[in-house]
């Protein structure tokens, strides 16, 4: 998970669905402007596969790789409460329920010594639990310890032996006559009964004799010292509690670890449950209120019903697009604060204005640079390597028709900086980018994959470079059928592939379409499913207008 704000808010910032070079870059680089400022609770992520160039990028210049998000679902993590109260599972009731009225809450975590969640105090639990030890009819044995209910009565240890040994609990406390009291005793086994006596020193003689666990002596009643020297003797613990003797035997039942008195029941849910899982659980808890573990089982968090009824504790800033249907699934339930991008503006609506920076430069990255330089803050050397090779990645090593004046200084001032050469990185980062082997051409096809819309109707359009594109075409069947696979499955007009020769700075476009669009298509026909793009080589810039005016004619 990333920073959170004082408020416990983690402002992602992320590029588009199948992200290129440039969209991951962006997102890291200015995560780490953010930070410089001081700014912790921003962190980058991205929600797709890499392709084999970002990732040798990354590698090169030994940058952590974003945070994976593959979508933006509504989570556990993103509504519940992360400061959360918890007690150990060693704690006595009675401080467990001290905590929770300090707290004002109305459940609390059971931990283990590890942190693992172990169950849940809440007040049907409890009412239920001490119900069956305060039942006259039926008493229950309850576990205990001697340094619990000396804590518990605030008492004073005269003498205390296995104090931290648990033992089963009955109270007997000494109201009745020594003879009633002798009977008593006879039906439970001493050592584990727990004698609430006051002054009475027949009652306490007779305890120790018959080697009781404790004898509690109430209203702060002392203790002889031949009695204190037998009861030492025998290994007798005595206690000498403050309260009279009914308040006194309350209290002792109070002194059970709040692990025996919780609901261990109450499972917990994973911070990446998504919320749609967890209601009927919610609804189905007796405090509607569940604790969250990690994958570890340590607890992390609270979430309840009311949770859900508040603002989700994340944020985003979308980099390198600003259409819907290229962004992370599930972005509709999140407030996005700016959109940084250089593509066409799409069908993005906010509830609140918002930071928007969109400009006709061949990379996102070289904006990210410009932030750099307004905010006064020297780029790092590592970071700016990747901006440098997200500006060439992004404009074909500043070859491509979208490249501008302000992308060329962006990248002379990073080569200066990182004391890199363009063209030589060029070369690196093209080569990486052309490493097909033996990868599907699914996989190829959903690297870089965007999703359009002219005219109402919806159609996807992909991009890869390579140094030839024979390879592309020994493969054209394979990559025609997926592309038509991806088209049906989207119920698109069509989805097209556009291979980008970077050594001829030209492409070609292999695509699958209903006839009606097939009709439209003005571009060079070089085989079946393949069409010549003379000096194209940009994909918004150049091709993607083209496009829009053959789809509106398709949608006539």
């Amino acid at each position: 998970m990333g920073q959170t704000t004082r408020d416990g808010k983690t402002i992602y910032i992320i590029g588009h669905r199948n992200p290129d070079t440039d969209s991951v870059v962006a997102a890291a680089a200015y995560a780490r402007l953010k930070h410089l400022l001081r700014q912790k609770e921003y962190t980058a992520a991205r929600c797709g596969k890499i392709s084999p160039q970002t990732e040798y990028i990354f590698e090169r210049f030994n940058i952590p790789l974003p945070q994976y998000l593959p979508d933006m679902i509504p989570k556990v993590s993103y509504y519940m409460d992360r400061h959360v109260e918890a007690v150990a599972g060693g704690t006595s009731l009675w401080k467990a329920i001290e905590q929770m009225e300090a707290a004002g809450i109305k459940e609390l975590p059971v931990v283990n010594e590890d942190g693992s969640y172990s169950s849940l105090l809440h007040y049907n639990a409890f009412a239920q639990n001490i119900l069956k030890v305060m039942n006259p009819e039926t008493p229950t044995l309850f576990s205990t310890n001697i340094r619990l209910i000396g804590e518990t009565l605030s008492a004073q240890q005269v003498l205390s032996f296995k104090s931290e040994e648990l033992f089963k609990c009955i109270i007997i406390a000494a109201a009745d006559s020594f003879e009633t009291f002798k009977k008593t005793l006879a039906l439970h086994t001493p050592e584990n009964a727990v004698v609430i006596a006051a002054d009475r020193q027949d009652i306490q003689e007779y305890s120790i004799e018959s080697s009781v666990r404790a004898l509690v002596l109430s209203s702060n009643t002392p203790m002889g010292r031949e009695l204190r020297e037998k009861a030492e003797r025998k290994k007798v613990s005595v206690l000498i509690s403050p309260y009279r003797s009914a308040e006194t035997a309350m209290l002792v039942m109070y002194s059970a670890p709040v692990s025996t008195m919780a609901d261990g029941g109450i499972k917990p849910v994973n911070v990446l449950d998504t919320i749609g899982k967890i209601r009927s659980l919610l609804q189905g808890s007796a405090s509607r209120s569940l604790p969250v573990t990690d994958d570890h089982n340590k607890l992390t968090g609270m979430i309840s019903e009311n949770s859900l009824l508040h603002e989700p504790n994340v944020e985003l800033i979308l980099v390198d697009h600003n259409e819907i249907t290229q962004a992370v699934e599930g972005i509709e339930n999140y407030t996005v604060r700016e959109v940084i991008d250089h593509h066409r503006l799409g069908n993005l609506n906010t509830r609140e204005p918002i930071t928007f920076i969109n400009r006709p430069v061949g990379a996102t990255s070289t904006i990210i640079v410009s932030l750099y330089r307004q905010s006064r803050v020297p780029v790092p050397k590592e970071i700016a390597s990747i901006l440098l090779a997200g500006i060439l990645a992004d404009t074909l090593v500043l070859q491509s028709a979208t490249t501008t004046a302000e992308d060329r200084d962006a990248a002379e001032h990073l080569s200066n900086i990182t004391n890199l050469e363009i063209q030589d990185l060029g070369r690196d980062i093209l080569a990486a980018a052309n490493r097909l082997g033996d990868r599907a051409a699914g996989e190829v096809i959903r690297q870089d994959m965007k999703e359009y819309s002219e005219s109402g109707l919806a159609f996807t359009v992909s991009q890869i470079e390579v140094d030839s594109t024979a390879e592309i075409l020994s493969r054209k069947k394979e990559f025609l059928d997926e592309l038509e696979i991806e088209r049906r499955t989207r119920k698109a007009l069509f989805s097209a592939i556009m291979v980008t020769d970077v050594t001829k700075l030209t492409s070609i476009l292999l695509i699958a379409a209903e006839h009606r669009f097939l009709q439209t298509i003005e571009f060079p026909r070089q085989d079946e499913g393949v069409y010549l793009l003379a000096d194209i080589v940009s994909r918004k810039k150049q091709l993607l207008p083209l496009l829009a005016e053959q789809v509106e004619r398709a949608a006539v």
